[in-house]
């Protein structure tokens, strides 16, 4: 199967796809992204790499003191690790707790967490998935002190987790675990997922299964899935061995070429320095440590389309649950 790069392959019409249409992604309307301080475009223009991180630590300056008091914590903090598919991380929501501008750079440090190709889709699908508040029901910690080497931002809300640490975190893609997920037109969604905008990443883990030959095919489908439990569904097993699946050291050289492209293609939507360090973490795992799941329990519409996958080793899951919607959790870790 020939490799194709992002743009192309979301792109692309659906007779490409296996035995299932692919309904082309259409961007949600969204709002337009607020006014951010002339600082913060400033800045945004000479340090558009680190645009996020710089945005975070002018964030932390503008705070008061009863909004720190809401928001703001101890680096070591036990929370700034948990992740989950639809919580508020504080009370401190990003509408109701900050000022105008204080809101304009929040929603611009999430932006810049992602792909310029993807950041309006992305945002799109938060205010939709967010309700009437939209991106302002989410909220917002702070954790540590910019200038001292430890802080990072973290923004929850349903649907989504995203952190931003300026590599604060050693050894840690994304600065800890991430969850996106999406649940487009109904919370229950059909086997085509029509409209779920990260549903081209079930699509193109469904290619790789068909590139699989029957002895593959067996060792990879299993039966259930991980139960999603919060923090615990993103619990590194530390294990070099006795990790379900099908070992990526038993893929042909095309299809370990294959598999790449996959997880190219999944973190798509994120900026490169998150994309870079990920794909960094998971090919130091080793291709005999990392394994590929997919589960035949949970197969939407019974038509052999795996609508659940996951990529594990000791140091890293990416848990793709497509039923009853998407729901992605991520976890990341250099190889100890």
């Amino acid at each position: 199967m020939p490799q194709k790069d992002n743009a192309s392959f979301v792109n692309r019409q659906s007779d490409d796809l296996t035995r299932r249409d692919f309904i082309r992604t259409t961007a949600v309307s969204v709002a337009a992204t607020a006014a951010v301080s002339s600082v913060a475009l400033a800045d945004k223009k000479t340090k558009p790499v680190t645009a996020s991180e710089t945005l975070a630590a002018q964030l932390y300056a503008s705070c008061t003191p009863e909004q720190k008091k809401l928001c703001a914590f101890p680096f070591d903090h036990p929370l700034r690790n948990a992740v989950d598919n639809n919580w508020r991380i504080t009370k401190a929501r990003v509408g109701t707790s900050f000022t105008a501008d204080q809101q304009a750079l929040i929603r611009e440090i999430f932006m810049q967490l992602h792909d310029p190709q993807y950041a309006d889709k992305v945002m799109g699908q938060v205010e939709h998935d967010n309700g009437q508040e939209g991106f302002k029901g989410c909220s917002i910690a702070l954790f540590g002190k910019p200038g001292t080497g430890k802080y990072e931002f973290v923004l929850s809300g349903r649907h989504v987790t995203r952190r931003c640490d300026g590599d604060a975190v050693d050894g840690a893609a994304f600065g800890g675990p991430i969850f996106y997920g999406h649940a487009a037109k109904a919370f229950i969604e059909p086997a085509d997922h029509a409209g779920n905008i990260y549903w081209y990443q079930g699509v193109r883990a469904n290619e790789l299964f068909q590139a699989l030959d029957g002895k593959q095919r067996k060792v990879a489908l299993l039966g259930e899935a991980r139960p999603e439990e919060a923090s615990k569904t993103v619990a590194l097993s530390g294990k070099a061995t006795s990790l379900s699946g099908l070992p990526f050291s038993e893929l042909t050289a095309d299809q370990q070429g294959l598999a790449w492209q996959v997880m190219t293609d999944v973190l798509a939507p994120f900026r490169k320095k998150d994309r870079d360090e990920s794909m960094k973490y998971i090919k130091a795992s080793g291709l005999e440590k990392l394994h590929l799941s997919y589960y035949k329990n949970h197969d939407v519409g019974n038509d052999g389309v795996w609508d659940v996958w996951q990529v594990e080793s000791p140091s890293m899951i990416w848990y793709f649950r497509g039923e009853p919607h998407v729901h992605t959790w991520v976890h990341i870790r250099e190889p100890a």
